[in-house]
């Protein structure tokens, strides 16, 4: 119990020791809140006395900002105002001396007027920027004299030798002229073309040459950048083709480039003008390869970054010197057509197809369209013109009416020009199968050529017919058709032209060849083979007679030597007017020899054992038996050589 009231008075006095600090606390609290109230009140009455201070303060410092500003910006107005004169004197002073310089004070005064443009609120922005304007202006113009006066210095013809440089080593002068491209040369077709010359060409490294110095170059796309910039595209344009267009034109000129037209082309002999085209498929090629291709150089890069302005300018400076070598093609296209004109046109049209890609590229853009529809213009008029030449001359093969006499039956010229022609042809057969697919339709186009082939094989035999009618011996006909068919097929089977007749024609033409032999031996000699048969010499009453009981036994010796006379007399004849004629083949002419003489000498030989003694025994026996059988061996070897061919045809 006593612990219990212990404890009690214990939290009693705790209690009351808590209630005593609280109410220290309470007035401390108190006195701090009194403090803190009177320290409010003060502080309020202080802001009130600073606030105009502080309004004051405030202006002011907002009055230095600004005034930093202003000044900043007239530092900036002035400094743009300095940049303009100096931009102004070094324009004024002109570009000679500086021109970089100059154009760095062009791109100042453009900095300048979109600087004041910008900056409208400043009084003298607006006189500010006419000034500029005007000096702007006069700046460009002196900047045009001084491109056009710079690209006159550096533009200047390219010689020959140059232009040579950049070719290929099988096309250069050294190994092959311009104007050595074709040997005239008797009346077959001209013409050195190899196919696999062309593949070579197709490979072959063309180099153009450097039209404008590589260190003036970056200076001239400045001044034309600046004038482009300026406006100014139609001056520069203008600028650009006076002065490149005559440099092309000369340089061309000074290749041998000739303006020639179609009454130009019609007037000139045919050797004159096979040697012009040979030198325009060389131009052509140095042209477009090397001449153009610089020029589109010069374009792309004076022109970077205008493409359009690049392709007006070069179409521009090359219109006039595309036109010169294209109206001269266009000229030969449409000129009256003959046969041996055929593979000149082959040439023109395969050098258009070569150059075909490389115009197509260097004459890219909208600009260029006129000048690539006109080289593929004139490609394809070349291509129509030699399909149509090609196709007359099957004809005019038939119907060639020329008088041209071959009095000892050799080969005839009209047969060897045009075996010349055919053998010719077979070096343009992937050109020929171009102009086939562009043209023809059917089969394969080797069938085509083919079939071409052996028409015109057959209008040859049938005008040779024709001319072998002229003779009036039959053995002189068949000799004559016997050469010329022979000369066919040995040209033939030396050439491509065999693989593409076949067999079967050679074979079939080698027995016409023999049958024409044959024909020549039976009308040749004939005659005087029935002067060594024993037909009719029986006797028949009057002149002498042997009866012995040999081979000759009741033989008219009279009748023998008359034998032996016509023989003689015939054999002579033979030998005179066959010793003209002509046999050219040596193989064909040892064969016919041998063909005779295995015919004549046997018969001769059986006769004079069986017949010679009855005029050896005789008077005057040399008078009927004048030759051996080695004579007429040897006689037989002088037949066919023509000689003596100016004698009037018998």
């Amino acid at each position: 119990m006593g612990i219990a009231v212990a404890g009690m008075d214990s939290l009693s006095d705790r209690a009351s020791m808590m209630r005593e600090a609280l109410q220290k606390s309470q007035t401390i609290t108190d006195n701090v809140v009194s403090i803190l109230g009177s320290f409010d009140s003060r502080l309020s009455a202080l802001e009130t006395a600073m606030r105009p201070t502080q309004i004051r303060t405030h202006a002011i410092r907002k009055a230095h900002e600004n005034i930093d500003k202003s000044l900043k910006s007239a530092e900036v107005i002035l400094a743009q105002f300095d940049l303009s004169r100096q931009a102004e004197a070094k324009i004024l002073k002109g570009p000679h001396e500086d021109l970089e310089g100059y154009l760095g004070a062009i791109d100042q005064l453009r900095s300048n007027i979109r600087f004041f443009s910008s900056n409208k609120n400043f009084k003298n922005s607006e006189g500010v920027i006419n000034h500029s304007n005007t000096l702007l202006a006069k700046a460009i113009s002196k900047l045009e004299d001084e491109f056009k006066q710079r690209l006159n210095s550096y533009s200047k013809p390219i010689e020959p030798d140059r232009l040579f440089d950049g070719l290929p080593n099988s096309l250069r002068p050294s190994s092959g002229s311009p104007g050595n491209q074709g040997e005239p040369g008797g009346r077959g077709p001209s013409h050195n073309h190899s196919e696999h010359q062309n593949v070579d060409l197709e490979t072959a490294v063309y180099t153009p040459p450097t039209l404008i110095p590589p260190r003036i170059m970056p200076l001239l796309h400045d001044l034309a950048k600046q004038m482009v910039r300026a406006g100014h595209n139609q001056q520069l344009l203008k600028i650009y083709k006076e002065t490149r267009s005559l440099v092309l034109e000369e340089s061309l000129r000074k290749l041998g480039v000739e303006k020639l037209g179609k009454d130009d082309v019609q007037k000139m002999q045919w050797e004159v003008l096979e040697a012009k085209i040979g030198n325009w498929i060389h131009f052509m090629r140095i042209a477009v390869k090397l001449l153009f291709a610089g020029e589109r150089k010069v374009c792309d890069e004076m022109f970077e970054g205008f493409d359009s302005l690049s392709d007006q300018c070069f179409a521009e400076v090359t219109a006039s010197s595309v036109s010169v070598l294209l109206s001269f093609g266009e000229a030969i296209a449409r000129s009256k057509r003959s046969p041996e004109k055929l593979f000149v046109l082959l040439d023109m049209y395969e050098i258009m197809r070569e150059l075909h890609s490389e115009i197509e590229t260097i004459f890219k853009g909208k600009a260029c369209n006129e000048i690539r529809e006109s080289a593929l213009g004139l490609t394809k008029r070349l291509a129509q013109t030699a399909q149509e030449t090609f196709g007359d001359f099957e004809e005019a093969v038939e119907k060639d009416a020329t008088k041209t006499a071959v009095l000892d039956g050799t080969v005839h010229p009209l047969t060897s020009y045009v075996i010349n022609y055919v053998k010719f042809l077979f070096d343009y057969q992937s050109t020929l199968t171009q102009l086939f697919q562009e043209f023809e339709t059917g089969d394969g186009t080797v069938s085509q050529l083919a079939s071409v082939t052996m028409r015109i094989m057959q209008a040859l035999q049938t005008n040779l017919d024709g001319k072998s009618k002229q003779y009036r011996d039959p053995a002189l006909t068949h000799l004559f058709l016997m050469n010329n068919i022979h000369y066919m097929v040995r040209s033939v089977r030396r050439s491509e032209a065999k693989d593409l007749l076949g067999d079967d024609w050679v074979q079939r033409h080698r027995r016409i060849v023999q049958q024409h032999a044959n024909q020549y031996k039976r009308n040749a000699w004939q005659k005087i083979l029935q002067c060594l048969s024993i037909q009719g010499l029986t006797s028949s009453g009057g002149g002498s007679s042997v009866g012995d009981g040999g081979n000759s036994s009741g033989v008219s010796r009279a009748l023998i030597k008359d034998r032996f006379k016509i023989f003689n007399m015939q054999f002579e004849e033979l030998h005179q007017r066959q010793s003209q004629w002509t046999v050219p083949d040596t193989e064909l002419r040892e064969s016919l020899r041998l063909a005779v003489a295995e015919v004549l000498l046997p018969a001769y030989r059986s006769f004079l054992k069986r017949f010679g003694p009855l005029v050896e025994n005789g008077k005057n026996p040399q008078k009927y038996v004048k030759y051996t059988a080695e004579d007429l061996e040897r006689m037989l070897g002088e037949f066919f050589e023509g000689k003596n061919i100016n004698e009037p045809k018998r």
